[in-house]
């Protein structure tokens, strides 16, 4: 490390430490340097012995920003209710105004960052499967490396008390950036699958059936209903080795991983809930799927039939209305295109229609996700009765599945996405979790086939039997 830059560490911190003393409570330090390029999934595993339950991962579809976060010198969770996005954002913002900054200034998704993620409905709290998670949790790494406009950035964090020792954090920084810094080769052994096994099919299409019968009768427009394949293998699941898979077979969808305790929450998403740069926001309409076909011919046929599919048309436009209304909500200004288009991803084609906007001066990426979540993709219409009746039958541990996941910076930036395609590992098990759009004229059996086809994502990356 150049004296110069030790020395503007070692006054930072001092700096930190002295802020801290006189606020009488922790004070946040950062630093960020430019390093030579390394890879991602490198330092991911070169954190498994030491920060083990407390790594993530981020990679965008244009692998414009690639984020690995280490450790967790603070989490950050609110309590469950309407009110947990204000909570997190006044909790990190109390945090990171305070904070002392160093080195490089002014990168997209360096110094301070805040990742992590909510639960898809924080009034269903009688989750076993979660309870690594609980209905919100963020943290701010010890270490994260940022690939961000051609260049690669190691961001470390501290959290300074009135008594510590600026020379004493140095020589700990030192120590272990050496560490973590250094290349691994990435050679994963064979972890063969000894059961597949799927959770109450045929109860599930009853539910299905059920739903169909209940919108004929009702209100209620669209219902959102997913269910759960659990996996077991020979050995502990190494999430770096799914990553790995996901970031070959998955190139156009978002890659996370965000770890808590002895559980992990990985996939492959395709779907946008927010970014946010400056002013600018952004959103996805994802919904209306079918499956990718075996021939070029195939393929460009079952597009036009999901394209002119009424069906998948109308489920479409439910979603489009609605993130078009919260956007314009937060916004200036907001830009749909008339016409959906395809999304073509590895196992599965989805009808797409991007949104765009200028973000009122007060908008934070909080309150977008706060108007956002969940869209009827991911939940029905309309919203709360949807959500209610989601509670009631679906009979699934939705926890993160489903739910907003993804970054925010010091700066305001930042970017989530909706945790589908997605899965829950735990030691040598996996939960798989699939889910589909409901409406009047749904077909049971119809909706089950698209469900296994939406398992195929992180069935593939797992090394388990993908759905024909």
């Amino acid at each position: 490390m150049a004296i110069s830059e030790e020395t503007e560490q070692i006054h930072g911190l001092a700096s930190a430490i002295q802020k801290a003393k006189e606020l009488n409570g922790p004070v946040l330090f950062s630093h960020v340097k430019k390093i030579e390029c390394t890879n991602p999934l490198s330092f991911y595993q070169a954190g498994r012995e030491r920060y083990a339950g407390e790594r993530f991962f981020w990679q965008d579809p244009a692998k414009s920003i690639t984020i690995t976060g280490l450790g967790s010198v603070k989490n950050i969770q609110a309590d469950p209710g309407p009110s947990r996005y204000k909570q997190i954002e006044e909790n990190w913002n109390k945090l990171q105004n305070s904070a002392v900054k160093t080195g490089m200034a002014g990168i997209d998704a360096t110094g301070p960052v805040l990742f992590g993620g909510f639960s898809f409905d924080y009034k269903n709290q009688s989750s076993l499967l979660w309870t690594q998670f609980g209905d919100n949790l963020f943290y701010i790494p010890a270490y994260m490396l940022t690939a961000v406009n051609g260049g690669t950035y190691l961001t470390t964090n501290l959290l300074c008390s009135p008594d510590d020792e600026e020379k004493l954090f140095i020589e700990m920084i030192n120590e272990r950036e050496e560490f973590l810094l250094r290349e691994m080769e990435l050679n994963f052994s064979e972890n063969p699958m000894t059961e597949q096994r799927e959770t109450r099919p045929e109860e599930w299409k009853r539910t299905v059936a059920e739903a169909v019968k209940e919108m004929k009768e009702t209100d209620l427009d669209k219902i959102v209903l997913a269910r759960e394949l659990r996996v077991i293998f020979k050995d502990t699941i190494m999430a770096e080795k799914v990553l790995e898979r996901l970031m070959a077979e998955q190139p156009t969808s978002y890659i996370f991983s965000l770890e808590s305790g002895k559980d992990c929450f990985i996939g492959a998403t395709p779907e946008q809930l927010i970014k946010k740069t400056g002013h600018s926001v952004s959103s996805a309409c994802l919904a209306g799927s079918i499956a990718r076909g075996k021939t070029p011919e195939e393929d460009e046929r079952l597009g036009s039939e999901l394209f002119s599919d009424e069906k998948n048309r109308m489920e479409h436009q439910y979603v489009v209305s609605m993130i078009t209304g919260a956007l314009k909500s937060l916004c200036t200004e907001v830009s749909v295109p008339e016409e959906p288009q395809l999304m073509k991803i590895r196992h599965i084609q989805h009808l797409y229609t991007p949104v765009q906007g200028k973000s009122d001066e007060q908008a934070s990426i909080f309150s977008f996700i706060k108007k956002l979540h969940p869209t009827p993709a991911m939940g029905g219409l309309p919203k709360e009765k949807a959500i209610d009746r989601i509670r009631a039958i679906e009979g699934l541990e939705r926890g993160f599945y489903a739910g907003p996941l993804g970054w925010v910076d010091s700066y305001g930036n930042g970017e989530f996405a909706v945790g589908i395609r997605s899965a829950l590992l735990q030691g040598n098990e996996a939960s798989l979790f699939a889910g589909c759009g409901v409406l009047e004229d749904s077909v049971p059996e119809s909706e089950y086939e698209e469900t296994a086809i939406k398992f195929n994502p992180m069935l593939s990356a797992l090394g388990g039997t993908i759905h024909e």
